[in-house]
Parts: structure tokens; sequence; C-alpha cells
């Protein structure tokens, strides 16, 4: 079984953070187990968003400078999909045709 990997949306990570900072009696690893998030994770989301000016600008996966970008990237993915289903429905109506 492939081991998928858990998506947060940007309001969890912000939730999670807050969390982290409203019981600073709670170690690191505890928050993290509390939330059901990696330990590395978390560390991430509170280095992202102190790294900028405690405002959450989470992106989501991926390594893109810019929202503009990663959309540009999911249409990219869009576009592929939707041109591989086109060939494919080609060949399929070549077929039935003969």
């Amino acid at each position: 079984m492939a081991n998928k990997q858990k998506q947060f949306d940007i309001q969890f990570k912000k939730d999670a953070v807050k969390f982290c900072e409203d019981h600073p009696d709670m170690i690191h690893a505890e928050c993290a187990d509390k939330l059901g998030v990696g330990n590395s994770t978390l560390a991430r989301w509170k280095r992202e968003y102190k790294n900028n000016n405690n405002e959450v600008q989470f992106r989501g996966s991926g390594n893109f400078s810019s929202d503009l970008e990663k959309e540009n990237a999911r249409l990219r993915r869009e576009l592929k999909n939707t041109q591989d289903a086109l060939e494919i429905l080609k060949k399929a109506i070549s077929i039935l045709g003969d």
C-alpha cells in the first residue's frame, strides 16, 4: 500500500502555529503529537511563520516562488491531462471507426 502524504489546508496550519504559541508549557513534540502532524512539519510551519513577520504565507507543497507560479503549474498539468485524454479518444474513435 502506498504511503499517501497528508495535505493540510492553510487554516489548519495557521491554527497549528497559534496552538503552539498558546501553549508555551508544552514542548514542541507534544504540540505536534496533539495536532497529529510530524515534528519537522510543525517546525517548518513555525519557521515560515516567523520568517514572514508573523504572517502565514503557506503556499502548500512544491517549490514555487509565488502563488502565480503554483497556479501556472496546476494549469499546465490540467492541460497535459486534457491533451492526453484527447489523444486516447482520437485513438478509440479511429479503432471503432474501422
